[in-house]
């Protein structure tokens, strides 16, 4: 057995060791050895992120549960509305540059406008002319309905119409029959959801009704809504204002757009309101003024969010007239299976705008001018500095150790060996 003397003296030589290595690490901007590791990125999964938790995707300001909006000194901006809603945002539809938002990031029930990431997911894959049959769980599903009859056949067409224009649970539950069950719906929703880095969202019904563990956010929302955007059939489906529905006998019946926003406001692009009575009322709006288009997402509201939505986009556009620096992003999907990965990581880029600092201008604090932090430059000449007496304190260390193993022997057995 070694002496207690001996495994001080190792001891002693690993701290050393130790030291040597921190101060190495410290020169090269990095962790000292033993550090505890700097938290993961939240992963893109198909589970939701544990309830209450905050994520900076977009940017820092996007993890605030409060207000955030433009205030940039000199420059007068309207002032922002009274909102009752407790989760918001407004962005521009095209950019993704957020204009002011609150709690962006908290997760709430989404109610009806989960039906967005339902036919963002589910366009691509159920051809609008395909004849669909609901099962008998689909024409008996609770909430709105648009009277979807078992055993008749539906073009796709209408049943994505009556979805996003009447809110048809029904019509959603088609639509997961359609692709071989809800299982497979919600796992072709959760997998869109994870490429549009939309990690506070989790579907667990196509319909929005509420389901345990079942969230999304105003940020997400405003990423799904941007992305059905982009979708020509998406954006003719959210617009519609009237419609048909087939019913047996050859007949048909008319159905008309839930959004209140059509036809109420100037520019009004549409796309989805939803209300359950544990989520409370949602919303995410578009609409287009000149050359510019506006997004809106609302949760946890009152009954009539349209209302607070317009007040929101006439605050966005009379911002956006006045030139503004965004206060977030709404970041870029991630590219599908095949294609070229981004050039950057479009979750944690600047905001729009900023020009990132050269390499090596930071300031005291180890941050650049713009306030994106950094690791401090280290010259050459420190870093073989550093490297050198690393290497001559484990040295030191070593010869130390040597000694006192021999003092230990000698003490122990009666003189040198």
């Amino acid at each position: 057995m070694r002496s207690a003397l001996t495994r001080r003296a190792s001891t002693r030589g690993r701290a050393g060791a130790g030291v040597a290595l921190a101060l190495v690490a410290l020169l090269l901007g990095a962790a000292p050895a033993g550090a505890a590791a700097a938290p993961a990125p939240p992963t893109a999964g198909p589970s939701a992120p544990a309830p209450g938790a905050r994520s900076d995707v977009g940017g820092e300001l996007m993890s605030r549960t409060g207000v955030v909006k433009q205030e940039l000194p000199g420059r007068a901006f309207p002032a922002l509305p009274t909102i009752s809603s407790a989760s918001w945002l407004i962005a521009d539809l095209d950019s993704g540059e957020i204009l002011a938002a609150r709690d962006a990031h908290g997760r709430y029930a989404p109610a009806s406008t989960l039906k967005t990431l339902t036919a963002v997911a589910l366009l691509p894959v159920v051809p609008a002319d395909r004849l669909v049959t609901p099962a008998r769980e689909d024409v008996a599903v609770d909430g709105s309905r648009v009277g979807l009859v078992e055993e008749m056949r539906y073009p796709a067409k209408q049943l994505f119409t009556a979805m996003l224009v009447v809110s048809g649970n029904d019509a959603a539950g088609a639509l997961a029959t359609a692709v071989g069950g809800m299982g497979k719906a919600t796992a072709l929703m959760n997998a869109e959801a994870a490429r549009l880095q939309a990690l506070d969202t989790r579907a667990v019904n196509t319909s929005g009704l509420d389901a345990p563990g079942q969230a999304s956010s105003a940020y997400d929302l405003a990423l799904i809504a941007r992305a059905g955007m982009s979708m020509p059939d998406f954006q003719r489906y959210v617009a519609v204002r009237k419609s048909a529905i087939a019913a047996p006998g050859g007949k048909s019946f008319e159905i008309y757009n839930h959004n209140r926003l059509l036809g109420s406001y100037e520019g009004a692009l549409g796309i989805k309101n939803g209300y359950t009575k544990a989520a409370r009322a949602s919303f995410v709006g578009a609409a287009e003024r000149g050359d510019r288009r506006l997004v809106v997402t609302l949760m946890r509201g009152n009954p009539r969010p349209d209302r607070e939505a317009a007040l929101l986009l006439d605050y966005g556009f009379a911002v956006a007239a006045r030139g503004y620096v965004p206060v977030g992003q709404l970041v870029d999907p991630l590219p599908a299976p095949g294609k070229a990965p981004p050039t950057q990581d479009s979750a944690t880029r600047a905001v729009p705008g900023a020009q990132a600092a050269p390499v090596g201008l930071v300031d005291a604090a180890g941050t650049n001018p713009d306030g994106d932090e950094r690791a401090p430059w280290v010259p050459a000449g420190l870093l073989v500095i550093g490297l050198g007496a690393g290497v001559l304190l484990v040295r030191q260390h070593r010869a130390q150790t040597a000694r006192e193993q021999r003092t230990a022997r000698s003490n122990r057995y009666g003189g040198p060996r």
